[in-house]
Parts: structure tokens; C-alpha cells; sequence
């Protein structure tokens, strides 16, 4: 059987359904994975939604033939 590290202290994690925490050792390095993306400390790339860098959407103009 394969062991996978914990990504927050590098510890053997036990695989499901013996570690509720997998992939992660334990609820301690589980929960400091969130407060890491709760804090932004992990991004995903790209502009920011909202910051003005995405082209204003227009609205189509459409010409209907009226009988």
C-alpha cells in the first residue's frame, strides 16, 4: 500500500478511512490548510474578479425585422 506526506508538515498520512483528516496527517494540519486559504495565502493565477481588468460586457443590439 502507498503512503502519501501530509502537504503541511510532510508526515506519513494514513490513508481512508483510518485518518478523517486525508490528505492530511491530522485536523491540525487540515485546519491550517484552511486558515491558509481563508487568509489568501494561496491564490489561484489570474486578474481579480472585479478589479476592472475584464472587458465591460456590452449588450447586443439586435435588429428584428418588424412586420
Amino acid at each position: 500500500m502507498s503512503t502519501a506526506k501530509c502537504p503541511i508538515c510532510g508526515r506519513t498520512a494514513a490513508p481512508r478511512p483510518a485518518n478523517r483528516a486525508f490528505p492530511f496527517c491530522s485536523d491540525r494540519c487540515k485546519l491550517i490548510d484552511l486558515g491558509k486559504w481563508l487568509g489568501e495565502e494561496y491564490r489561484i493565477p489570474g486578474p481579480r474578479a472585479g478589479d476592472g481588468s475584464e472587458a465591460p460586457e456590452r449588450p447586443v443590439d439586435r435588429e428584428e425585422d418588424e412586420p
